[in-house]
């Protein structure tokens, strides 16, 4: 199957290079076991599968780490998409996963130059009054550069790196093969979920190559936080931006990481750190649009303590039903209601998802909140609470719908960000207004009367098409175009079996008829005037063993997969 996809997509030389570099670092059995050994086998590609001495002495998830970093930006920004599914992998895999450096060394700028020109419409000396052709920075998917324009603003430009749109296709591609794969042939990695992973980072990753996108991103974020003068969005220079180049101000700040120099600056860390959760929280359970990775690469503090975001080529979104669920479950753990923390977790579950007890999460929960019951607010953490019950979930073997996967960590990096700003960061306190907003809104007259008008119509356009609808079904039973189509999965791999059953049986019966067609013909051409048959003797019994060998390969074929 996959040597068919391979084929198909014409991916080969790609899937080596993976195949390769998955087997350096140990994990030559997955090769084998996707089917990727034979199909390369197949082509001719030579593969080595001794693992080096060094490697052997890695933990698994360091060893996917580093082999992520070899494979280049593709499955660098697959790693940092792994590193939110804190439901899917236990805590040593997720910090691993965020050690992944998205850096690479920087493309000389002649190259950058032809498609900057494309893009502008004009050469860069003429677009802008001053251009530093060394970059700022240099990541897997763009770089960076610092220019002016002609009134004097300082700006950056962020330059797509040219060509690599048909690699991330390519690789885009073979991901989604090899994550169909596995699901079909190796059961035990079927909980990772590796379809929806890929899925939903096929959809991140084309965004983010998107340079216009983010530009309408980060004014949308811009425009909810006017009248806030504290929060710095970089302002978009539209008349140069697109698909490839993205132009805004740029921010000359202390970056967030660099605590000393917001000491040495007389900045407030307390004050800070509220107006970062404020503003994040406000994106997160007001607007439903939030940045999803607040990292301190992407936060820099200025004079007046004010705080500026930049990069939203990573963003989350969240439905007005998904905002208040939220906020009923971190309600819950901070007002120690457990029933509601299990109402919403078992909403939150996906219907292809394993049978869960309710009863015995329930219970789990319970107690997990329980533990917290009379401790004061300020000295709950909120992040390690999410993460605990993460945990949970995950024995559970429940995953996180892909929209709160994002939220999740991006709130645990916020909590993070707050408390080495402030020991004494408290982030269910800043957390408390927001979720009473939500919850009131919630329940206001308004809303309850848009969602009665809601349900209501939806009640009437199912009684008034109910007609129709049986008319359409009856009409189809009278032409005889009525199915019903039932899928057992395990009636399909019964049917498997008795086709193979069947198809042995037949070679069986067919090199039997050989062996006795054979020994009569034989027979026969010790007849004198028969001489001649001996050949077609002979052949038979030829057909026979290869007929004899070909049940037995099945047989035992059918029981290693089994």
């Amino acid at each position: 199957m996959l040597w068919k996809a391979i084929g198909a997509a014409r991916e080969l030389t790609r899937a080596h290079d993976i195949a390769a570099v998955l087997i350096r670092y140990g994990f030559g059995d997955l090769v084998r076991r996707i089917g990727l050994a034979d199909t390369l086998e197949r082509a001719g590609k030579a593969l080595h599968w001794n693992e080096p001495e060094e490697l052997a002495r890695l933990e698994p998830p360091a060893r996917v780490r580093r082999a992520f970093e070899e494979l280049g930006p593709t499955f660098i920004k697959l790693g940092q998409i792994l590193a939110t599914r804190v439901d899917l992998f236990p805590p040593e895999w997720i910090a691993e996963f965020g050690r992944l450096q998205d850096s690479a060394p920087a493309v000389p700028f002649e190259q950058v130059r032809e498609q900057l020109t494309e893009d502008l419409g004009e050469t860069p000396e003429t677009a802008f009054a001053e251009l530093d052709t060394q970059p700022l920075a240099a990541a897997s998917l763009a770089q960076v550069y610092r220019a002016r324009l002609h009134d004097g603003r300082p700006v950056i430009l962020k330059v797509r790196r040219p060509g690599i749109r048909p690699t991330i296709e390519a690789d885009l591609r073979l991901l989604a093969r090899l994550a169909e794969i596995i699901e079909a042939e190796a059961p035990d990695l079927r909980r990772y979920r590796p379809c929806e992973v890929v899925r939903e980072f096929t959809l991140s990753l084309r965004r983010e190559i998107d340079f216009a996108a983010e530009c309408r991103y980060a004014e949308r974020i811009a425009a909810s936080f006017i009248g806030r003068p504290e929060i710095v969005i970089p302002r978009v220079h539209w008349q140069w931006c697109g698909e490839r180049l993205n132009v805004q101000d740029y921010i000359d700040g202390i970056a967030g990481r660099d605590l000393a120099a917001v000491d040495a600056a007389g900045l407030e860390r307390k004050l800070l750190a509220r107006r970062g959760a404020s503003a994040v929280l406000k994106m997160m359970l007001e607007d439903g649009f939030f940045h999803a990775d607040p990292h301190p690469g992407n936060v820099f503090y200025l004079h007046g303590n004010r705080i500026a975001f930049i990069d939203f080529g990573m963003v989350g979104r969240l439905s007005e039903s998904r905002r208040y669920e939220l906020a009923v479950l971190l309600n819950g753990l901070v007002s120690n209601d457990a029933a509601a923390v299990a109402d919403v977790l078992l909403e939150w579950r996906d219907a292809e998802a394993p049978d869960t007890e309710p009863e015995r999460l329930r219970h789990e929960i319970d107690t997990f909140v329980d533990q917290y019951k009379g401790v004061p607010l300020k000295q709950l953490d909120l992040g390690a609470m999410l993460s605990d019950l993460v945990m949970i979930l995950r024995e559970h073997g429940i995953a996180l719908p892909s929209d709160l996967s994002l939220l999740i960590k991006a709130f645990i990096t916020l909590e993070g960000m707050g408390r080495q700003l402030d020991p004494d960061f408290d982030m269910g306190a800043e957390a408390a207004p927001f979720l009473r907003r939500v919850l009131l809104a919630h329940h206001a007259p308004a809303a309850v009367a848009k969602r009665g008008w809601r349900t209501l119509a939806q009640a009437v356009d199912l009684v008034t098409g109910l007609p129709r609808d049986l008319s359409q079904l009856l009409r189809s039973a009278r032409r005889g175009k009525l199915q019903v189509q039932v899928d057992i999965v395990s009636l399909k791999r019964l049917g498997e079996q008795l086709d193979r059953a069947a198809t042995r049986m037949t070679i069986g019966i067919v090199t039997a008829a050989l062996i006795i067609g054979s020994a009569i013909v034989m027979t026969v051409a010790r007849e004198p005037g028969f001489a001649a048959l001996n050949t077609l003797g002979l052949l038979g019994f030829f057909g026979a063993v290869a007929g004899g060998v070909a049940v037995l390969l099945s047989i035992w074929r059918g029981g290693r997969d089994n």
